[in-house]
């Protein structure tokens, strides 16, 4: 019995070890070799796999600010120079401008505000740099500049920075910039004179100073040196005459009317206007004129795209190309390197229209014929390769001696023009 009792357990033992054997095996638990330290609750979180790059705060605007004397978009002179703003913030980054609209001695959108207190309000939004964009402001320019140390001043068509000029007043903080609109003029007057088949040429012109002389008589140059010597003809069966409005715009009530004066010309044996204002009544009447049937022409001013106004009559514009000189000049208030200056800017012969370079340029019109074209531009070439029109002799309306034979102008002899020049009609001096 015990036997059998013996034989059963051992059987039963066997069964179990089978049994065992045919299980999945257990997975083994890893025995730590040392103890972990305890993490405190603040350093758990996991350091990141790559460092966030550093964040540079963007840099405040350059905010300037350009007080112009008439309408942005008057087809002339403040459009020109709105023109060179938006040039000045295509160029430099990060750069912005402010500006206001007639900004003139007297004009109603500010009444009895001067240049100089609009232009504290264009700093008080943040301007660090203003444009006086006219010769009306010339006195305002100056008082803001003195009165301003720490805010930069451009003087379009200013002469305060001129060393060899004779208004000359030290002013650390200013820049005055004009383009040397003479040769365009001349450019105005050649085509005027190829064109007319009167031998009458008008010139509706502004106020009269310093500017507007050498403007018109460069105009005369031009137009009795292509009368002349291109066409051969009797330079005393030239007629040309300005007549002056007393501003660079309309104003009613305070000026002549422009349209009156271009409408004169017209109608009195006038075939050919050249503006010298900063608006288009030129064109329009000489346009008006054309569709009664007169067989007329004008020639635009300061704007680029002025002859659009009337694109059949127009032969030509001279314009400012003011863009490249406004942003090299704001780039030195940028970069911390500006001197006062007074910069009288020349064409870029090789291209006088090249948008970036030079400062002045002539635009033909459609209402310059081939031929009239070509000689026109057989004359450019002249003038780029060293023709001086302001050699003598030349003298002044009163006959009385300017430039002696083979005398060339000095600068100063061609910005102060005192007179008109002999063979020009109209007032060389204001009533």
């Amino acid at each position: 019995m015990r036997k059998n009792v013996m034989y059963f357990a051992l059987l039963a033992m066997v069964v179990v070890l089978a049994l065992s054997a045919c299980g999945p095996a257990a997975t083994p638990v890893p025995v730590p070799t040392s103890v972990p330290a305890t993490v405190a609750p603040s350093t758990a979180v996991p350091l990141p796999t790559t460092v966030p790059p550093t964040i540079t705060p963007t840099p405040a605007p350059f905010i300037f600010g350009m007080l112009l004397v008439g309408a942005k978009n008057d087809n002339g002179w403040s459009q020109a120079t709105y023109d060179g703003g938006m040039y000045v913030e295509q160029q430099i980054p990060n750069s912005k401008m402010l500006y206001l609209e007639q900004v003139y001695s007297g004009s109603p959108s500010y009444p009895g505000q001067t240049a100089s207190q609009l232009a504290d309000q264009l700093v008080s939004q943040g301007a660090k740099l203003i444009f006086f964009n006219s010769d009306d402001m010339k006195d305002e320019a100056l008082k803001f500049a003195n009165a301003n140390p720490k805010i930069d001043v451009i003087g379009v068509s200013d002469d305060w920075t001129w060393k060899d000029g004779k208004n000359y007043t030290a002013s650390p903080n200013q820049v005055d910039i004009m383009g040397r609109m003479e040769y365009m003029k001349m450019i105005a007057g050649c085509a005027a004179a190829l064109t007319t088949q009167t031998g009458k040429i008008g010139y509706l012109g502004p106020l009269i100073n310093d500017e507007t002389r050498r403007l018109v008589s460069s105009a005369f140059l031009g137009a009795k040196y292509c009368w002349t010597n291109v066409l051969g003809k009797d330079a005393a069966k030239l007629t040309f005459t300005v007549t002056w409005i007393n501003f660079w715009f309309n104003i009613p009530g305070v000026t002549s009317d422009p349209t009156q004066v271009a409408d004169n010309f017209y109608n009195t044996g006038y075939d050919v206007v050249i503006s010298g204002i900063d608006t288009t009544e030129a064109l329009v009447e000489a346009e008006k004129a054309h569709q009664a049937g007169k067989t007329v022409w004008a020639i635009a001013y300061d704007y680029k795209s002025n002859c659009n106004v009337a694109p059949d009559i127009c032969l030509g514009v001279p314009y400012f190309n003011w863009g490249p000189a406004f942003a090299a000049t704001v780039k030195t208030a940028v970069d911390g390197t500006w001197t006062s200056n007074f910069q009288w800017n020349s064409p870029d012969w090789t291209n006088i229209n090249n948008p970036d370079t030079g400062a002045v340029g002539f635009n033909k019109g459609a209402g310059l014929s081939t031929d009239n074209s070509t000689k026109l531009d057989a004359f450019i070439a002249q003038l780029a390769g060293g023709l001086n029109l302001w050699t003598g002799p030349i003298n002044l309306q009163d006959k009385s001696a300017y430039l002696t034979a083979g005398t060339v102008a000095t600068d100063q002899q061609i910005w102060y023009l005192p007179q008109l020049l002999e063979g020009m009609q109209g007032d060389s001096v204001a009533k």
